[in-house]
């Protein structure tokens, strides 16, 4: 009796997201236009609209929760939601912990930004945010890299005189250096690095994998997704 009731609760966790009623999906909700809360304190952006169509065309049933960037991959992996869709590019190290979907947003640039133009991003100090993509860049650049946890605090610190710019993808500055009415400004060349942003699952969870894949797919083959990435980030963002 002990070793069938020990397979069965093996079978049951083997099964993973799609054993459960609802597939929960993380996001940071402090990152836009991928993902932010908006005035009503609810989860939106790219992500958030994504996610939604993705979940229907699986026919899953699914919800949203925030999650602080540098504790969301283990998180995911402690079973606390089931899935990540919070502006995540894909890299072979995070593949080495975590599952990922094929793309929903194309390869982009990353970008500096900074009060002035004459700053040197080469040797200067510059902040990112901690565990990205653009972090690891900068620190192998020669420049000086000063982490933060959230992104909001990266362009807080160009702006109080910690660091001379903030280096992010250039979709998030994009709307940032619009708004500050000339206070900030794009210096040097956008920098391509990264490869794509996908949807993170646990290793195991290669059901809920492979009907988000699908999902992805169809909104390629319909022209669904371009048009939710030019409605999110402008007609001159990348597309398939």
């Amino acid at each position: 009796m002990k070793s069938l009731i020990l397979a069965s609760t093996l079978a049951l966790a083997a099964s993973g997201a799609l054993a459960q009623d609802v597939v929960r999906l993380a996001t940071e909700g402090a990152y836009p236009p991928f993902n932010f809360l908006n005035d009503a304190g609810e989860i939106d952006g790219f992500e958030r609209e994504l996610g939604d169509e993705l979940c229907t065309r699986a026919e899953l049933t699914c919800e949203w929760v925030t999650n602080e960037w540098d504790s969301i991959i283990p998180n995911l992996v402690s079973g606390n939601y089931d899935a990540i869709l919070a502006g995540m590019s894909i890299t072979p190290e995070r593949d080495e912990v975590i599952d990922f979907t094929q793309d929903y947003s194309p390869p982009t640039a990353s970008a500096y930004v900074a009060l002035s133009e004459g700053v040197d991003i080469t040797a200067g100090t510059v902040a990112a945010q901690a565990a990205t993509i653009q972090a690891g860049y900068i620190a192998e650049s020669g420049a000086t890299l000063l982490e933060f946890a959230t992104p909001e605090e990266t362009v807080a610190a160009v702006r109080n005189g910690e660091a001379d710019a903030v280096f992010a993808d250039f979709d998030f500055l994009s709307a940032i250096v619009e708004e500050s009415g000339g206070e900030l400004t794009f210096v040097g060349d956008r920098v391509p690095i990264g490869g794509g942003v996908g949807a993170g699952l646990r290793e195991s969870d290669t059901e809920l994998r492979d009907k988000f894949d699908a999902a992805i797919q169809s909104m390629k083959d319909d022209g669904s997704l371009n048009e939710l990435l030019i409605k999110w980030f402008g007609d001159d963002t990348e597309t398939y």
